[in-house]
């Protein structure tokens, strides 16, 4: 009994934030509708608990206090975060919700109900689908389809393993570009942080052991930046907020991915941000400005640091003054300088009014995209092709007689080549970008100049496959690949995994099994579709030997060559297939290739290789 009393108090304690939040901004007549949804969603849910223990109610009522609270979003939009789920999962229908609260929020509760029916690829891709037809007429269900899975992911240490990759993977793949896209940046960030804790568990708490232990370490010195930038600032009577931030873990790791560094090695781990109140008799960007030339009359700018955002914003209506600072202690400190209204901007995303042409533009590209791809398109087609066409900024780049191509940010050669034709894709061999030779899987950059040549030996293979992002290229390659007979893969062939590494096992049609590591891009994007194919796998040792390479940077000195040969071959009894080094300006660096039996065995020898005189780094060469 008493426990029961204690989850009452903390029901009405709960909603009574929700009511508080919209009572400034509502009307007395919207408020009892508010208070009577969530009466309505309190009984219909009264039988139900979560995997935690706790009564359901409690995730519409989390639900609806990040819709009003964090997204701010109006009225019908928070009554229909309590009301989310329960035509859904009681026996209330869509007709009830109509006559008591509108013909607006039954549609609403309707968009956010799963579809009873669903396609032979299943209720995700379904969900997914209807959720973007929803958007040729209004945006607000996605924003409370993204509260909801916001709260979900909050709480989703409760889940299975298997059920945490599943959901964790969809987020990842789906929700988190679609908040990056309506210029969520905070829900963005949340969402792939919380991704990424649950489906490398591993890899994001020892990044965040060595965020807080540089946080610490680094303390001093960027509070001492921090200062000197607020006084410097406060000298010339700007009134502003001047605090450093720390990237999350995820954005930590996908920048060594990208880079290829260690953590120590990594550039920008962390930002100092600036935001500033607009003096009445100026603007944001006549401020902003002001800010940077006084700061850069007091600090030396790195050549080329400097990203206006202001004047040309992203996409998602994301606007900045972004500029690299040398900080007294010698290191390059990138400063992001914004308005309030920029930085709350980038909290609510493209729902404020300053914002409104971006999202009629997102949404007029939107609804050309959806026509594109047409009704008859079905499943994992769908959602390939909504994903790679729809959720990355455009880049122009150019054929070598000036054709314009529109591609995707993050295209690469192989995607212009499909943009020309089928052929010259399966075939392209190599390519020249702006005149140099090229690799076609290298990525592509606004104004590149591209010129592809093409062999007739080549065709598509699965590492292709995983360099393409738009759906004519992958369509493409998947058609040719599909025309062969299916190999019974053991481990995926674009992440490459090693015994010792976590692993996610993904059951194929023919009952053969697919090893993926878990941050693998492909096995992300497969769980957010076929999460029930999920299975738990044991990757042991067993004898086989591994392909790796490793990539070492060390001040050059006498034998220093061989002394890193002799380690690999003599020290650890390792067979050296590959052997590259070079020395320019006295720093040597070199490639070697060998076989291992495990990441464990892996992580051994790249401790052992660092312990030489001399070596500064040492890393595994990520393949391509």
């Amino acid at each position: 009994m008493n426990e029961k009393k204690n989850y009452d108090a903390i029901i009405e304690e709960r909603a009574q934030r929700v009511f508080d939040s919209m009572r400034p901004r509502t009307s007395d007549a919207d408020l009892v509708r508010l208070h009577d949804a969530f009466e309505l969603a309190r009984e219909a849910h009264a039988p139900q608990v979560r995997k935690t223990g706790e009564p359901y109610i409690l995730h519409p009522i989390a639900v609806a206090t990040i819709a009003a609270e964090e997204l701010k979003l109006d009225i019908n939009s928070v009554i229909a975060a309590f009301l989310h789920d329960v035509v859904e999962d009681t026996p209330h229908s869509l007709e009830e919700i109509n006559a008591r609260f509108g013909d607006d929020v039954a549609y609403l509760v309707k968009v956010l109900t799963k579809p009873e029916k669903s396609s032979s690829q299943g209720k995700q891709v379904d969900n997914f689908k209807q959720m973007l037809n929803s958007m040729q007429r209004d945006i607000r269900p996605i924003f409370v389809k993204l509260a909801d899975r916001l709260h979900n992911m909050r709480t989703l240490s409760s889940m299975k393993p298997h059920k945490q990759m599943k959901i964790a993977g969809e987020t990842d793949y789906f929700y988190a570009p679609l908040a990056n896209r309506l210029g969520l940046y905070y829900v963005k960030t949340e969402l792939e942080n919380l991704s990424f804790k649950f489906r490398c568990p591993h890899d994001y708490e020892e990044i965040s052991r060595w965020i807080e232990q540089d946080r610490r370490q680094q303390k001093e010195r960027l509070e001492r930046f921090r200062r000197q930038v607020q006084a410097t600032l406060m000298e010339s009577g700007i009134e502003a907020d001047v605090r450093v931030e720390y990237r999350e873990p995820y954005s930590i790791w996908r920048k060594m991915r990208k880079y290829g560094d260690d953590f120590n090695h990594l550039k920008y781990r962390h930002f100092t941000e600036i935001v500033f109140k607009v003096p009445e008799d100026s603007d944001e960007k006549a401020t902003a400005l002001k800010i940077y030339s006084i700061l850069t009359d007091s600090f030396k700018e790195k050549p080329g640091g400097l990203s206006n955002y202001i004047d040309s914003p992203k996409e998602n209506g994301y606007q900045s003054l972004h500029v690299k600072l040398l900080a007294d202690f010698g290191r390059w400190q990138e400063v992001h300088i914004n308005s309030e209204r920029m930085a709350e901007d980038s909290h609510r995303g493209l729902d404020t009014r300053k914002s409104q042409e971006y999202i009629e533009r997102w949404l007029h590209k939107f609804r050309s995209t959806l026509r594109d791809i047409g009704s008859h398109e079905v499943g994992i087609d769908f959602m390939e092709k909504v994903t790679a066409s729809f959720y990355n900024d455009d880049i122009m780049v150019f054929t070598p007689r000036l054709k314009t191509i529109m591609l995707p940010q993050r295209a690469c050669v192989l995607d212009f080549a499909y943009e020309i034709s089928t052929h010259t894709g399966d075939h392209a061999k190599y390519a020249r970008i702006n005149g140099f030779l090229s690799s076609v899987t290298a990525k592509l950059q606004r104004g590149d100049v591209v010129e592809i040549f093409t062999d007739p030996d080549v065709t598509p293979t699965l590492e292709r496959l995983s360099a393409v992002v738009t759906y004519k290229a992958r369509n493409a390659i998947q058609t040719y690949l599909g025309s062969l007979p299916k190999p019974q893969f053991c481990r995926c062939g674009f992440c490459k995994p090693i015994p010792g590494e976590e692993v996610v096992g993904f059951q194929e049609e023919d009952d053969s099994m697919t090893l993926h590591k878990r941050d693998c891009p492909i096995a992300i994007r497969l769980a957010s579709q076929q999460g029930d194919r999920i299975r738990s796998v044991d990757f042991e040792p067993d004898g086989t030997l591994y392909p790796v390479t490793l990539t070492i940077k060390a001040v050059d000195r006498v034998h220093l060559f061989v002394d890193v040969a002799d380690r690999i071959s003599k020290g650890l009894n390792l067979n050296i297939t590959r052997y590259d080094a070079y020395t320019k300006d006295y720093i040597a660096i070199m490639e070697i290739s060998f076989g291992i039996h495990s990441y464990t065995e892996l992580e051994t020898i790249i401790k052992s290789v660092s312990a030489i005189d001399g070596i500064d780094e040492v890393k595994r060469k990520l393949e391509v």
